[in-house]
Formats: C-alpha cells, structure tokens, sequence
C-alpha cells in the first residue's frame, strides 16, 4: 500500500545507480558507508545481512536480489557483520533513502528489537530472514529454518556414526543469535538420551571457518583423542576438519556440520563430514521478498503468521550428490528446485 503513495515520488527521493548489483561487490561487509539505493519500476528493497563471503550469506543475497528483480524492485545491499550498530546505520540509510521495504537477517535477537522499531515508525515494513528478534508485531514477518527440527535430524545420524558412544567436542556459534542456542538445543536433546556420549568441552567459533579452525586446535591440544565434534553451522565444522586433517586424526572423528553449503556437501561426499543440515534459506528469502512485495501491493503479506519455520533436510553420503549451491536437485531428472516443506508456523523452541 505505501508503494502505491510513494512510486511517483520515488525517482526524486532515490539515487539511481543502475541495476540491482550487490554492494558487497564493491564495498567490503566491514565498511560502514551505505550504498546507494538502485530504483526498479516498483521500487526498492533493502537487503541487509550478515556476511556474504560465508556462502550461506551469500546465496540469501544472491536470492534476494534475484527474486526482488524478477519482481520489478531494485534493490540495496549490505553487510552488517553481526554488529547491531552498523545494522543501525543501515537501517538509518534506508530510511533516509526512502525504501520500499527491508529484508533483514538481523544482528541478534535483542539487539535488532530497536532497529526494526524504527524502520516500521518510520513507515518502512520489515521482512526477516533466517534469523529473528525477540518480539513479535513489529516486523510484518520472520521466516526461518526450523532449526529444532533440523539439528535432531543431524544428532541422529551423528549417534548412529559415533555408534552411541565416545567422547566428543562442541562449536557453538554466535550468542547473540537465537540459532545457536536452538541447535545445541536440539542437538544434546537427541544425544544425551545416550550415557555413553560424553562431552568434553564446547567452544565458541561464531560460524566462523578460521575460529573453527582455531578453537578446533585448542580442543585437541586438551584433547588429542576426542572421537566426535558436533557443529552450529558449517563453516565451523570445516574449520575443525582443517585442523583434524593437520593433526592426523580427520580419519577418526566423526565431524557433523550445519546449513548445507557447498564446500560441506562436497566434505560429506568425499567423506570428512558425516553429514550437513540444509537448511532452506533460497525458498525462505524467495518467501520474504514475495511477502514484501505482497505487501507493498495488497497491504497484506498473504503469510498466515509472522513467524514461520520451514523445515530442514538431512544430508549425508547418499542425497549430498542431488545438492548444489543449497538447491537440491529432483533425484532422476538432473533438474534443480528450491522447494521444500511449506513454512509452519510451530514454535521452533527460540
């Protein structure tokens, strides 16, 4: 609805860089200087994440982009790096630039209560992704992976190949966000149901590759014959698998990760991981720039519910092949969807 006041005015109120090229091509996540805003015919959507050289960030971007082009918006895109006070100037950049509509993956639940706040007093809907905030009624919608669900899936097959016993180490991610605490969760309500499992130690890597790697070298240094790591996310598992590999013992571990991308696909087919968790972040942005843009259209986001959990998939030796960049093919027919179950509006424990 606020489009349809705003679209005349729009040329006026916006600088036209051109088309909807990610800014993070050009400006480093860690730069806080805002880019400008790229006019579509109906509009502009700002995109705000996390980090896209993590390649799960990057496919969120990539999605939003591409989705918001198809639809006609242009867009904006930055990377707050988890700071909340550069999510802050970014959400003060878009206001000032008179967006259409944020897409948000936030920096901490708490944190972005505030910045969200002040987007939608300012009369700018806000659309969250893979991540949400610890209130409701104030983004128009917050769609996630059903982190619960999944990281009991990955427990399971990580029980079955540690053999229901043996010692083993956790990489916890970022404490700032809900996902972390939701997947460790998860993941001990599955694997504490067995004595024989016994933690050593848990470390925080922040989904962090290189702190992965780093927090993986302190733990077999205090633990050189750990048998099994579990990981928030992926890139802290490849890091811990660098490690494991240097030491000698990659052979040795059972090594589960999170989020299905590429790079851990490609460790569970050649065997280093057991198995990754996909989570479904191409449909889940396709879903909030289609809200968004719903929205800006009907004045509803057509969703039955703010929050909205899609559920994850299991992968391991057998079905990693069909995955590729987080779309995992249709098995037979050599074509890939970004399909998956539609978003349920459970409590997914955060």
């Amino acid at each position: 609805m606020r489009r349809l006041i705003r679209i005349a005015t729009a040329a006026a109120a916006i600088a036209v860089v051109g088309s909807s090229t990610p800014a993070w091509a050009t400006t480093p996540p860690d730069d806080s200087t805002p880019a400008p805003a790229a006019e579509g015919d109906a509009g502009t959507i700002a995109v705000i994440t996390v980090d896209p050289s993590n390649p799960y960030w990057k496919a969120e971007v990539d999605t939003a982009v591409r989705v918001a082009a198809e639809l006609g918006y242009g867009t904006t895109v930055n990377a707050h790096g988890n700071d909340p006070d550069l999510q802050n100037q970014f959400i003060d950049a878009a206001i000032s630039q008179g967006v259409d509509a944020i897409i948000l993956d936030p920096a901490g639940a708490e944190e972005s209560v505030g910045a969200v706040q002040k987007a939608t007093d300012a009369g700018i809907p806000v659309f969250l992704v893979n991540a949400e905030i610890s209130e409701q009624g104030i983004a128009l919608s917050q769609i996630i992976s059903n982190n619960a669900q999944g990281a009991a899936l990955g427990a399971e097959a990580w029980v079955e190949a540690m053999g229901g016993e043996g010692t083993y180490v956790e990489l916890f991610g970022n404490p700032t966000d809900n996902n972390a605490q939701v997947r460790s969760d998860a993941y001990h309500s599955v694997i504490d149901q067995y004595p024989d499992l016994e933690l050593l130690q848990t470390e925080t890597a922040n989904w962090d590759r290189a702190e992965g790697k780093q927090k993986m070298e302190l733990l077999l240094s205090a633990h050189p014959d750990v048998d099994g790591v579990i990981s928030g996310n992926d890139e802290m598992a490849l890091g811990a698998i660098q490690a494991l590999r240097e030491a000698g013992r990659l052979e040795d571990v059972v090594v589960l990760g999170f989020d299905g991308n590429q790079d851990a696909v490609d460790a569970v087919i050649a065997g280093d991981m057991i198995a990754t968790v996909l989570q479904p972040i191409v449909q889940g942005t396709t879903l909030a720039v289609q809200q968004a843009d719903n929205y800006l259209r009907t004045g509803e986001t057509g969703a039955d519910a703010e929050k909205q959990a899609i559920d994850c998939v299991l992968i391991t030796a057998e079905n990693a092949p069909l995955l590729d960049n987080f779309v995992m093919a249709e098995e037979g027919s050599g074509t890939t969807t970004a399909s998956a179950p539609e978003p349920s509006t459970a409590n997914t424990g955060s």
